[in-house]
């Protein structure tokens, strides 16, 4: 029953956007449909998630399989339950969105195209978190990545989605050549690509599987310094696209790793230490290149190598405590990387349609032409709040449990034996105090900016709220946000029972990690509520009454009224964090200080190229080029250059036969 409910759900979502596809002449019902379908498909893989997270225990099915080494093998355990669900959930969500963000009458082909291949690219995903064969898993996963890159393309008049578009296609399948070099060691390992062949297996001398692994998953998770493709696919695909791009696609990447890292039987500190040391890097640098931005989309992409950081950090502590055979370090850090991969997918899909909605009312993302929003956008500004505090990990919101189920772990190095080298996970912890003050500058900074103070722009004075199709969405994922934050106890259990299984950890001490750190999460969620109910009282007993006259304002030395140019701009706000990122981001600054009693002019702005994609990648691509063409110059209509190359490999192919055959 669980495991037909799975595979419904998963076909379901395939041809969900047939509807859109069929009813052409009638967009407004094939786009309703088409939303329709990918819901129920939603609910159908919750349920057998749901069934499975219960206590239900792994469910798997096999059908004969002609092809070599291939074989129709599907399985869902605990971790896939825990991936299923958002992987269908967020889906399903932006398709409702998109009902008014992306109408099919007003965009026609391009609005049925997009329903259409959102729901391959669920289908896709769903075959990735199902797939117990590793030649089924990758058909998944370039089925992924084949849709994610059409996804992105949506708008192909413009050149921006083209080009984010072409370098996502690279990266990902320069990702696949390592997971297709993973899955062929593996498999000429054990004789076998199934899944179940590949669990047990000793991790002595697997460093360059692990390696493989790291780069193929890495990739795709937008870990750093992997993430290049992120920001511009991320900004230039349409909102809700860009929510599931950041809330589910990512995290299939986290996924592999998990899955991959589960197949061996004790994985070495060094691994553990390595995502510990990556996970810090991208959550630092992530808000630190979020800090930097102007247009709200991207700011927030950058926040997803940030909140992938913190999971990394969860998943490393999680097989230092594997090395060390410690429950505590393993519940704890895979808890808080796994509840993270959910929390993220719901605050961070909220966040890109809260930024969909403001553009869709304005007509631009720019930081420095928004403001004031909030009086005619007020349930869109209340919504982003949420969104904004659960991703800076404030309690009572989802975002705090997870961060500080890893916090903890970071801390239960300490009790690791002094000169223990894996000891340094403590360093974790104030890592994520780092991150998490500054993620909350970042966003003071973002709400401040679009919806405080006085409009800068006429496209900011111009707008309006939007529909309940957007709104319903985002106030969906604002209460799962906070249901996860005021009751985490209730997923903790599944999350040790999932850790047990993926560790092989006998579940009775896993159980018991996991409600002491449920114990540990209530007991500050408690008191977050409390100092939040004391300070509203404290607000509503302070609010001024009514008063009989109006008051009079004193005499202002000529100042009458403030203006929005005397705001603090998104810029001028973060200028201070900047600085200290400055000589690691390699920040441009272009400021033209105003002179004299009454200036003209004055000028201020920020620039801050990616640091891998335009500073390392993009020059070592031209550089190429200009090589390749020198060369093609020089060989160029010179037949004995031509046969002097055929000569020299042949030997080259024959010197191999010899000495190694």
């Amino acid at each position: 029953m669980i495991a037909s409910l799975a595979i419904g759900a998963v076909g379901l979502a395939a041809l969900s956007g047939l509807p859109g596809l069929l009813l052409r002449r009638r967009p407004a019902l094939g786009q309703a449909l088409s939303a329709a379908a990918l819901c129920a498909a939603a609910a159908l893989g919750g349920a057998a998630a749901a069934s499975v997270l219960a206590g239900g225990g792994a469910v798997s099915v096999r059908w004969p399989w002609h092809e070599p080494y291939g074989s129709l093998a599907l399985r869902l355990d605990s971790l896939g339950a825990f991936f299923l669900v958002p992987v269908l959930g967020v889906p399903a969500l932006g398709s409702v969105y998109g009902l008014s963000y992306w109408p099919q009458a007003k965009h026609g082909y391009r609005a049925v195209r997009l329903q259409l291949f959102l729901g391959l690219a669920a289908a896709a995903m769903g075959l990735v978190v199902l797939a117990d064969n590793a030649l089924l898993f990758l058909v998944g996963w370039e089925g992924m990545a084949v849709c994610a890159f059409i996804l992105v393309r949506s708008e192909d008049d413009r050149p921006e989605p083209l080009r984010a578009a072409w370098i996502y296609l690279a990266s990902a399948h320069v990702g696949t050549f390592a997971l297709f070099a993973f899955f062929s060691l593996l498999g000429s390992a054990r004789g076998s690509f199934d899944f179940s062949a590949w669990r047990g297996m000793p991790a002595a001398g697997g460093g360059l599987l692990f390696a493989l692994a790291l780069v193929g998953f890495g990739i795709k998770a937008g870990l750093f310094p992997f993430h290049f493709w992120l920001p511009g696919a991320h900004a230039a695909a349409p909102s809700h696209v860009s929510a599931v791009m950041s809330g589910v696609v990512l995290k299939t990447g986290i996924y592999g790793l998990l899955r991959a890292t589960g197949f061996f039987e004790a994985p070495p500190a060094s691994w553990g230490a390595a995502l510990l040391v990556a996970g810090a890097a991208s959550g630092v640098l992530g808000v630190g290149f979020a800090l930097t931005q102007h247009d709200l989309k991207r700011l927030l992409a950058y926040h997803s190598v940030e909140n992938i950081g913190i999971i990394a950090m969860g998943v490393g502590i999680a097989l230092v405590g594997r090395a060390r055979s410690d429950a505590t370090l393993v519940v704890l850090g895979f808890a808080g990387g796994v509840l993270h991969v959910v929390n993220h997918a719901l605050f961070k899909s909220l966040l890109f349609f809260g930024a969909g909605s403001v553009a869709h009312a304005t007509g631009t993302r720019d930081l420095e032409r928004l403001g004031g929003l909030a009086r005619a956008m007020p349930r869109t500004a209340l919504l982003f709040l949420a969104g904004a505090a659960a991703i800076s990990g404030l309690p009572p919101l989802n975002g705090f449990v997870s961060e500080w189920l890893v916090a903890l772990g970071s801390l239960g190095g300490m009790g690791l034996a002094r000169g223990d080298r894996a000891a340094f996970v403590v360093l974790g912890a104030p890592v994520l105090a780092f991150i998490g003050g500054l993620a909350a500058a970042c966003f003071a900074k973002v709400h401040g900016a679009v919806f405080l103070g006085h409009p800068r722009s006429p496209a900011a004075q111009g707008a309006h709220e939007s529909p309940a199709a957007m709104i319903g969405p985002m106030a969906l994922l604002a209460l799962a946000c906070a249901a996860i934050g005021v009751f985490p106890a209730l997923l903790v259990p599944a999350l040790a029972r999932a850790a047990a299984e993926w560790s092989g950890l006998p579940a009775g001490e896993a159980l018991a990690a996991g409600a002491a750190a449920a114990a540990s999460a209530r007991g500050v969620t408690l008191v977050a509520l409390t100092l939040l109910a004391v300070v509203v009282a404290l607000a509503a007993l302070r609010r001024p009454r009514a008063r009989a006259t109006a008051p009079v304002d004193t005499w202002g030395c000529g100042y009458a009224a403030p203006t929005a140019r005397m705001e603090y701009t998104g810029s001028s706000f973060a200028q201070i964090l900047v600085e200290g990122f400055r000589r690691v981001l390699l920040s441009r600054v272009e400021l033209e200080a105003p002179h004299g009693l009454f200036p003209r002019s004055a000028h201020f702005a920020t620039e801050v190229p990616e640091l891998v994609l335009d500073r390392a990648i993009l020059p070592a691509v031209r550089g190429g080029e200009v090589a390749a063409g020198r060369v093609r110059g020089l060989f160029s209509g010179h037949i004995h250059f031509y046969a002097f190359l055929v000569f020299v490999a042949l030997v080259a192919l024959l010197a191999w036969r010899f000495l190694w055959w």
